[in-house]
């Protein structure tokens, strides 16, 4: 394999590390969101939060050089799943 093959690959894989520890972190702070709004009562979904960080989030990604519409996609998988988890605490409540 060319060195410079390798290297790229070795950076990827640690973004990568990155990437999933991050998310990690991420959903721990959903899951305490999530507990928060079972207390209150509130519901699971957000729609003004949500539009609100897909804002912000198209206008980072157009920043940073990166598709928006790729990054409105990746949030809404995100928040689908948040959704599900905010639920199911819910509904252990």
């Amino acid at each position: 394999m060319p060195p410079e093959l390798a290297r790229l690959r070795h950076s990827i894989d640690n973004i990568d590390s990155a990437l999933v520890h991050l998310m990690a972190e991420r959903f721990r702070a959903t899951q305490q969101v999530g507990v928060l709004k079972a207390e209150l009562e509130l519901p699971a979904s957000d729609p003004a939060r949500e539009a609100e960080q897909v804002a912000r989030l198209r206008a980072l990604a157009e920043e940073s050089g990166l598709d928006p519409v790729f990054a409105e996609k990746f949030f809404a998988f995100i928040v689908a799943e948040v959704i599900r988890h905010h639920e199911a605490i819910a509904a252990q409540g």
